[in-house]
């Protein structure tokens, strides 16, 4: 029996519920059974085959971890850590575990050993190869740059069916690099070990400032950030005129022992994941609308203090809240969200705010909103983060949309900006080319290594990768 005949079909969405496809998708337990599945599609391709593409837990927001009527492999079956090295005597700690853990199980196994994951995004719900795919980036780029940056080395099965060990700075350092970031275009990352930090604590010691607009909040990030670990800001995208982009800033630090209040001391490593339960399927398309972001934005806004100093908060309050609830995706009804995310570089400050007041000007609506500064940026061709401002906007899909996408779009280019692959679900290729600058050193590591591309997905065929 094939591998595709083991497979079932199934309808795939990114996390943002638009743009569902069928494949076929077979789950991967093992080294050896992703060996043989590669080998055996290596062996059916012709022309007319769609490839396969690896995929995690779907929190891609958009079609890079699908592909229509080719297959799909489920790789959280590889979801085994096998060693923690704590480096007690001294030198770097660091986690070797198979690409199928997710950052929420390495978390809850790293803290006890008193270990800290050095970058985590907005969700834990993020597989180690999901998060290497991608290159995520978190609260803390200005200081600690992107997941890549931490991965000491990998093992990626590549199109030919054989393990390479890679380092980022060995003999196929190349290869290492365009797989950081790379969408699964290079093969299927199997394990890694990953570089991880030393944490008293689970919990932050944070910084809370109520900002009354975008000038203001860039003034303050720019002079404030240096000082902290982690720092972002929600911002307020429906407000025009004299507030616009009013906003709450957050900064923080890691909270060691002695900051914690006496309660937290007894068990300053203890993690808690509190969950509301799974947000059920009843949402129509339209909850958030003007009336609604409005309110939401002005709850959001003066629900923060005006100034507070030293809360002490614990890793779901300070990195994801939106964890508390599942599928919170859903509330944007059956047509799902597009999540829109850029980068422009420092000196872009008033192509900046033109985006900002194209946003609260267009009758699209975002309630989740976020702003950050990144710091330097790594080798990899097609890692996102660049020095520079990168904002986040969700918006309901509703008509109208794409032209204020496209509208944003220019804006960013005209500057030298950049989108995000993973949250991409509709740039051109086109566009890519002028956004990423050595996509051409990352096409010529993926022709080597799959000169027939195998590993392939709706977004790679869409963007002519």
């Amino acid at each position: 029996m094939t591998s595709i005949q083991q497979s079932t079909v199934q309808q795939l969405h990114g996390w943002g519920r638009a743009m569902a496809t069928s494949s076929q998708v077979r789950r991967i337990t093992s080294v050896d059974e992703a060996v043989a599945c590669v080998r055996e599609a290596a062996a059916e391709k012709s022309s007319t085959s769609r490839g396969l593409t690896a995929r995690g837990l779907g929190r891609s927001y958009g079609d890079p971890a699908q592909n229509s009527g080719g297959l799909t492999l489920d790789m959280t079956g590889l979801n085994r850590i096998l060693s923690v090295d704590a480096a007690i005597t001294g030198g770097e700690p660091v986690v070797e575990c198979e690409a199928g853990v997710s950052l929420d199980t390495l978390m809850k196994v790293l803290l006890p050993f008193g270990l800290w994951i050095p970058v985590l995004p907005g969700t834990r719900q993020v597989t180690i190869g999901g998060a290497i795919g991608a290159d995520v980036h978190g609260k803390n780029h200005h200081t600690q740059g992107s997941f890549g940056n931490h991965v000491r080395s990998m093992d990626l099965l590549t199109a030919d069916g054989e393990i390479h060990h890679l380092t980022p700075d060995g003999d196929e350092s190349e290869l290492f690099w365009a797989t950081i970031g790379g969408m699964g275009l290079t093969g299927l990352v199997l394990r890694a070990t990953v570089a991880v930090q030393r944490a008293e604590s689970a919990y932050f010691s944070v910084d809370t400032d109520r900002i009354g607009g975008i000038d203001e909040l860039m003034t303050q990030m720019t002079a404030r950030d240096a000082d902290y670990t982690y720092s972002v800001a929600w911002f307020d995208a429906v407000t025009r005129g004299e507030h616009m982009g009013r906003a709450v800033l957050t900064l923080g630090n890691k909270a060691g022992v002695d900051e914690l209040p006496r309660k937290l001391r007894r068990q300053p490593l203890a993690f808690s994941a509190p969950s509301f339960g799974t947000v059920p399927p009843v949402f129509p398309n339209g909850m958030v609308n003007a009336l609604t972001a409005r309110a939401f934005s002005e709850f959001w806004y003066y629900k923060a203090p005006a100034h507070r100093v030293g809360e002490i908060q614990n890793i779901t309050q300070f990195f994801h809240p939106l964890d508390i609830a599942q599928d919170w995706n859903r509330v944007y009804g059956p047509a799902g969200f597009l999540q829109y995310q850029f980068v422009v570089p420092f000196g872009a400050e008033d192509t900046f705010r033109q985006t900002l007041e194209l946003i609260t000007s267009s009758g699209h609506y975002s309630c989740l909103n976020v702003l950050k500064r990144f710091g330097e940026g790594n080798p990899a061709p097609l890692s996102f983060p660049t020095p520079g401002w990168t904002l986040t906007a969700d918006f309901p899909i509703k008509p109208g949309l794409d032209t204020l996408c496209r509208r944003l779009d220019e804006l960013v280019l005209s500057v030298g900006g950049r989108l995000y692959l993973a949250k991409d679900s509709r740039m051109t290729a086109s566009d890519l080319r002028q956004m990423y600058p050595r996509l051409e050193d990352f096409r010529a590591v993926r022709q080597r290594v799959d000169p027939d591309g195998l590993f392939t997905s709706d977004q790679a065929r869409r963007l002519e990768l």
